[in-house]
């Protein structure tokens, strides 16, 4: 690293290729930002994917296990327009712009556009290129209309939810689904299942992501606020909640709270992927190992410790025959400690390692 000067991961690269592009013969050259990258890639572990722009091009970058997407789309020419291409990290973004889907970069490829259209080189070592999509962007992170792999995220989820169904049916009055990752997985568990679908929690749309607030004050505060319970809904019946994951606990132990306030007879967990047991190294801030819940606790103590009347979790076999993509490479070592690269000690050090 470069003390003190970079906070980031991503102040490091720049930093890293602010420094090559010094160190080139003519830093003036129209393919100088290209030189400087096969210089820096290599040295890079972790995830990444990069887009970088010049007075001359375009380059999308992506890292060799793949960790997360990146891929590649073009404006179609108009009467107005030349038409040109586009680097957008899902899919859906395309369709925003009005761009047509091309293809997903491959893990370790190197994207360069300039005006005579793409052209690919691999920066990487060819022993370094191992497809490693991180499994819980079908999971949570990716949004329902991304398609990874070729396949539709929503469509996924709600296989993940037909399947545990099959793996851990429960007897309830209606199924729900945590807004937003949570309700294609619940609406797959009710239609397998036969438990009717229904609304039961609201979402504040104002508010983020609640798992990464840095205080469990402030994730409880945040989970009050993002959702409320619809008392209509819930009083008086046995449901089912589904959810796609659990990492502390703090969110879900307060929407278990939450419902049996709101008059719910039973709180039936059921998690559309398995136990969160391991920290994350690639670029998503979950804590040290002590700080997961299933990582110290059974199901049963997890239950228990939540507040729900029971508590299952989808297996691994299963939720990789829901994604349904046969021939893919998966991270997921947060669920079964087999980091695919090389890892820090400490949670606290930086998500890419820089070697060299």
């Amino acid at each position: 690293m470069l003390p003190g000067v970079s906070s980031s991961d991503s102040d490091l690269v720049a930093e890293l290729i602010a420094v090559a592009l010094a160190d080139l013969e003519d830093p003036e050259v129209p393919d100088a930002l290209e030189r400087a990258l096969h210089l820096v890639l290599p040295r890079l572990w972790g995830a990444f994917s990069f887009g970088l722009i010049d007075t001359k091009h375009l380059i999308g970058v992506r890292d060799p296990n793949g960790f997360r997407p990146l891929c590649l789309g073009r404006l179609q020419p108009t009467e107005t327009t030349r038409g040109g291409w586009v680097i957008a990290s899902e899919s859906p973004a395309l369709d925003i712009v009005g761009a047509n889907f091309v293809r997903e970069l491959a893990p370790g490829e190197m994207v360069i556009i300039d005006d005579d259209g793409p052209r690919s080189v691999f920066p990487f070592a060819e022993e370094r290129i191992d497809s490693r999509l991180c499994v819980f962007e079908f999971v949570y992170f990716a949004r329902p209309d991304s398609k990874l792999f070729g396949k539709e995220v929503h469509a996924a989820r709600r296989r993940m939810g037909q399947q545990l169904a099959q793996e851990s049916f429960v007897e309830a009055d209606i199924v729900l689904g945590v807004p937003d990752s949570g309700v294609p997985a619940a609406e797959g568990f009710a239609a397998a299942s036969g438990i009717p679908f229904g609304q039961g929690l609201v979402k504040n749309r104002y508010i983020g992501r609640t798992f990464i607030s840095p205080t469990p004050e402030a994730r409880m505060d945040a989970v009050r606020r993002k959702l409320n319970p619809l008392r209509e809904s819930v009083e008086g019946k046995r449901l089912v909640v589904v959810d796609d994951s659990v990492v502390r606990g703090t969110t879900t132990g307060q929407i278990v709270r939450m419902l049996k306030e709101a008059g719910a007879i039973e709180v039936h967990l059921r998690i559309s992927s398995p136990p969160f047991a391991w920290p994350c190294f690639y670029g998503i801030d979950t804590p040290s190992r002590g700080e997961l819940l299933a990582s110290t606790m059974s199901p049963d103590e997890m239950a228990d410790f939540l507040q729900a009347d029971s508590i299952a979790f989808l297996s691994l076999e299963g939720m990789y025959k829901a994604i349904d993509a046969d021939g893919a490479g998966f991270c997921s070592a947060c669920l079964t400690g087999e980091y695919p690269t090389p890892v820090p000690v400490a949670i606290g050090e930086p998500r890419v390692v820089v070697k060299g």
